[in-house]
């Protein structure tokens, strides 16, 4: 076991030590077999195929490693062989029997890219395919490279040096002040700059401070936050750090879904092994400064997502929202200063710390500096995370990045914001994806969690869907939110059903604006977006059902009521 390192000499001894062994391990004879392990292909059979490949390794020098997905969930399982020789090459599609075939090198039909610079043997290089040539990646950098359960492997990588950057070399301003010149915006959706946001909390009078992370992600389809803690668990550790020592907070709160069992495991292995290493804790690298981690997980609530009733979670109360002021950077945890940020926001700190603010302002747009995780589903090609420049366009990620449409599936719209905005259609597929391009058409980029529909999704019903979650989600606490939402699943299943009117779609407006306008939370004030934005996009199929009892994808129950009176007569 490493003993503590009681100072930054000690901790740039160990990385230099870790960095020679990382390369040790790939200029060697030995086989290096990485095989991807995620909450995604572990239901694809990748715990299988790990396990086949360490049985068919077992009495050589063979190294077999359990990294991440590298987002390409589409080509999941996914195993990356480095034979002596030759450059690492990435394998899809793979299952526990193929492992014989592919240690001896016979599966090549299978090989997507080089993890390198260069082709080898006719395979071209990773970062060649339509699904990652788009991509620039700072927080995923090291998807599907180290090992996350490995603290050698971050390091190795350059993990925790921007925190003894800060400990050593910066003061808390000149930290703060990178921040703000890099133009972070919040990872989260609100887009709220960071910068400005850990000035207020250095500059808060009252003490304790705390640092919280927000790592609930509780929208359908968005899980950027999840493959951070499964992929890169230290990025987000480590930007935890730098914001406790620069904000003057001694102990961080990360607050994780419970439904993410393998991402809350990796955190809290990064967590112990930082602990082990003396980054966290009393007196961290000799530097007089101390703090302490903490991980809280969620009970499934999508309103625990919201800063306030995330805070009142944290403390073993009922998650729900309060109003403001005071902000939480006045009043948080237990009425003192708190800073909030997303898990996706923090892990762009070390990065930020290590290269400057002013180049991470340069990526992406004016106004929307640096990249941003984007998910997907829906009928493409090709489905998964990926991290792009700001301001590409959307028709860029559906048409190149995802693969486009499957065979037998015609594009009819993209759900943006997760459960917080509107559709966008064809028409529109040109417009930027950042914060503040798809608002103009009524979408909005979120969390970067994207649904793309087809032909067969019927917008009244997929309205429904939205409504009701945010039905079901919404924490009672104030009326318009908790009676108008469950008012709005009525009338459209109402319309469903065929017995819905032309007046319904004014009654659904005016009960919207009431809630948007006076509900008490985040959640309220944007619960009717998703619901306005089908009605403004899909004017026609709304009509349909209320006039002309049809359902055109024919997914709604108005279609089985006309069969059955057609059988009926």
């Amino acid at each position: 076991m490493t003993d503590r390192l009681a100072s930054k000499d000690a901790f740039d001894r160990f990385q230099r030590a870790a960095a020679d062994r990382w390369q040790r391990m790939w200029d060697g004879d030995q086989l290096v077999v990485s095989v991807q392990v995620d909450s995604s292909s572990v239901a694809k059979g990748a715990l299988r195929v790990l396990a086949a490949c360490r049985e068919a390794t077992a009495g050589t020098n063979a190294i077999v490693r359990e990294v991440s997905g590298n987002g390409a969930m589409w080509m999941e399982p996914a195993v990356e062989v480095k034979r002596p020789g030759e450059p690492p090459i990435v394998y899809g599609w793979i299952a526990a029997e193929d492992v014989p075939a592919l240690l001896a090198g016979q599966l090549r039909d299978r090989a997507v890219g080089v993890r390198g610079t260069e082709a080898f043997a006719g395979i071209p290089p990773l970062h060649e395919h339509s699904f990652f040539k788009h991509q620039l990646r700072i927080v995923m950098e090291d998807f599907g490279v180290i090992e996350p359960g490995s603290i050698e492997d971050a390091i190795a990588r350059g993990a925790y040096s921007s925190l003894a950057k800060v400990l050593f070399d910066m003061t808390p301003e000149e930290a703060i002040a990178e921040v703000t010149a890099a133009n972070l915006r919040g990872r989260g959706g609100a887009g709220f700059p960071a910068g400005i946001k850990w000035e207020s909390g250095r500059k808060a009078r009252n003490q304790p401070k705390f640092v919280v992370v927000n790592s609930h992600e509780g929208e359908p389809n968005v899980y950027k936050d999840r493959r951070i803690h499964e992929g890169d668990p230290h990025k987000i550790l480590e930007g935890m750090l730098i914001s406790s020592v620069t904000c003057g907070a001694e102990r961080a709160y990360n607050y994780i879904g419970g439904e993410y069992p393998l991402a809350i495991k990796r955190f809290r292995k990064a967590v112990a092994d930082a602990e082990r290493l003396g980054l966290i804790g009393e007196n961290i690298l000799g530097s007089g400064k101390s703090v302490e981690v903490r991980v809280r997980t969620g009970g499934g609530a999508y309103i625990c997502g919201e800063g306030s009733a995330l805070m009142y979670s944290v403390m073993g109360v009922r998650g729900q929202p309060r109003t403001k002021p005071p902000r939480s950077v006045e009043e948080g945890l237990w009425r003192r200063p708190t800073i909030l940020n997303n898990t996706e926001t923090l892990a762009n700190v070390p990065a930020i710390i290590n290269k400057g603010g002013e180049w991470f302002s340069q990526i992406g747009t004016s106004n929307s500096a640096g990249t941003k995780m984007m998910t997907v589903q829906g009928p493409l090609k090709r489905v998964g995370l990926v991290e792009t420049r700001m301001g590409i366009t959307m028709r860029t990620l559906i048409d190149e990045v995802w693969g486009g449409m499957r065979d037998g599936h015609v594009f009819k719209g993209v759900q943006t914001g997760g459960v917080s905005a509107g559709p966008i259609t064809g028409g529109q597929l040109g417009y930027a994806v950042d914060f503040d391009s798809m608002t103009e058409i009524g979408g909005m980029l979120g969390s970067g969690g994207f649904v793309v529909f087809d032909q067969h999704v019927c917008p009244v019903d997929f309205a429904r869907y939205l409504t009701a979650f945010n039905r079901v989600e919404s924490c009672s606490k104030c009326v318009p939110c908790h009676r108008g939402n469950p008012a709005l699943v009525e009338i459209l299943d109402r319309i469903r059903l065929g017995g819905g009117a032309v007046e319904d779609l004014s009654l659904m407006e005016r009960t919207s604006k009431h809630i948007i306008d006076l509900s008490l939370c985040g959640l309220g004030q944007v619960a009717p977006m998703p619901l306005l934005g089908m009605m403004k996009s899909y004017t026609q199929d709304f009509l349909d059902h209320i006039e002309n009892h049809v359902c055109a994808a024919g997914s709604c129950p108005i279609s089985a009521t006309r069969v059955l009176a057609a059988a009926a007569d």
